[in-house]
């Protein structure tokens, strides 16, 4: 384990940059639904009924609002065709591609963590 006094120092700048960062990508992804939104959306367009039947309890208003949000922060893209009725699908864009890394991570890291949960390490008893 490290002492304090082996962690390499912080600049704070490099802190203040960092916490920016993060802040910024929090914003950006915020709210329970827009990561697995963008992992809905993952095997190819669909209409916003089939987007909402594989979120599951998402509701209408809740789920056009992060549509919305992720189509403004260049995620999603809102193709209409002009058929009876007009169909409107939704697409990933590839910019979303910039968050495989991390979806990636988030997804191993959650079945790490269920795992942990659902069975934890026996207590050692101490004599």
């Amino acid at each position: 384990m490290e002492t304090p006094t082996e962690r390499p120092a912080h600049r704070s700048e490099a802190c203040e940059a960092s916490v920016k960062a993060v802040k910024d990508a929090l914003y950006v992804l915020s709210g329970k639904w827009k990561l697995p939104l963008i992992l809905a959306l993952s095997n190819g367009p669909l209409r916003f009924k089939e987007i909402e039947r594989s979120l599951g309890e998402i509701t209408p208003k809740i789920l056009s609002k992060e549509l919305k949000e992720l189509e403004l922060n260049a995620f999603v893209e809102r193709k209409v065709f002009p058929t009876t009725p007009v169909t409107v699908l939704y697409e990933l864009t590839p910019y979303s591609r910039s968050l495989d890394k991390v979806l990636e991570e988030l997804r191993n890291w959650g079945m790490q963590h269920r795992q942990r949960i659902m069975h934890p390490a026996p207590a050692v008893l101490e004599a």
